[in-house]
């Protein structure tokens, strides 16, 4: 009898230290992440047509050109901010989403720069300032490759998938704002401020990452990972948003053609535009112009908080 008693209290206890070793195998099946990134861009291209004007970097002494730069780089530097839902199917596997808020940093992307004003156009001193800003949702794949001393590193792949945001363009300028009847030359000039907003077409873009979370509690831990990310927006439409001439609103004296624009993979003679229409611009209509590329690549430290369910 005894006997069999002690066997009987060995059998639970052999079931209870098998039982707790398996919960503490166990990973959690569902966690949750926020956190805040930092990204340097990682591929610079030379940035799209600006209102006309090219990216690049001019400066100008009594009306000649003496210096000229092209201005290059991508919206890939910034802050990100974002919260992540994951699930982990086993030890090894889990899928995360995440749904983040973007910042660029700002970016000159054309400047002119003159002691007097360059003709025909008469514009000085201009220079536009990009800045991107973006929502967008993260569907990813991990791997975890083990915990060691509360330290658990992984691996993981996904898509970025943009689903809200815009390029905002701010241009100042010292340029003409009355011009001779019969000659077209300039005859006065004053401060130029405008605001445009390009809205993309759909995009997915890739991106990478390795990390590490380490158990701070049962169920919080700390996390930092090091994240590659490529993708590039492609312009639909463009507005102007603001337009203001010597600080006072001009907005309702531009044309659509001016405020409006459609971006289009090609132009061509029923295209509204004085390039190549013969018969100019309706200014009516919103004017067409050349697609614009602008590249949002970046590799980025994100640190964060985990708390697992």
């Amino acid at each position: 009898m005894k006997k069999n008693l002690f066997l009987l209290g060995l059998l639970v206890c052999s079931m209870a230290t098998i039982a707790q070793t398996e919960k503490a195998d166990k990973p959690e099946s569902w966690y949750f992440k926020l956190g805040g990134s930092y990204f340097n861009q990682t591929a610079s291209t030379e940035f799209p047509t600006v209102g006309g004007h090219d990216a690049m970097n001019r400066t100008y002494v009594g009306g000649k050109l003496v210096s000229e730069k092209s201005i290059t780089g991508s919206f890939g530097q910034g802050f990100r901010t974002g919260i992540t839902a994951g699930y982990r199917f086993n030890t090894r596997l889990g899928v995360e989403l995440g749904a983040n808020y973007y910042t660029s940093n700002d970016k000159t992307m054309a400047q002119t720069t003159s002691d007097m004003p360059i003709t025909p156009s008469g514009v000085y001193n201009f220079k536009s300032v990009g800045q991107i800003t973006a929502f967008d949702i993260a569907p990813a794949l991990v791997l975890f490759l083990g915990e060691h001393k509360g330290f658990e590193p992984y691996t993981k792949v996904g898509v970025l998938v943009p689903v809200h945001g815009d390029l905002e363009i701010t241009t100042d300028a010292r340029a003409p704002i009355a011009f001779n009847p019969t000659t077209g030359a300039p005859v006065a000039f004053g401060d130029v401020h405008s605001v445009d907003k390009v809205k993309p077409n759909p995009t997915i873009g890739f991106t990478a990452a390795l990390g590490t979370s380490y158990k701070l509690g049962k169920h919080i831990s700390a996390f930092a990972e090091l994240e590659y990310r490529n993708f590039t927006v492609h312009g639909k439409t463009k507005e102007t948003t603001e337009f203001t001439v010597n600080g006072n609103d001009a907005l309702a004296t531009r044309s659509t053609a001016q405020i409006h624009t459609n971006y289009r993979d090609g132009i061509d003679v029923n295209s509204n535009n004085a390039a190549t229409n013969p018969n100019g611009v309706n200014k009516d209509k919103p004017m067409d112009e050349l697609s614009s590329y602008v590249g949002i690549s970046g590799l980025g430290l994100t640190l964060g908080l985990k708390y697992s369910l």
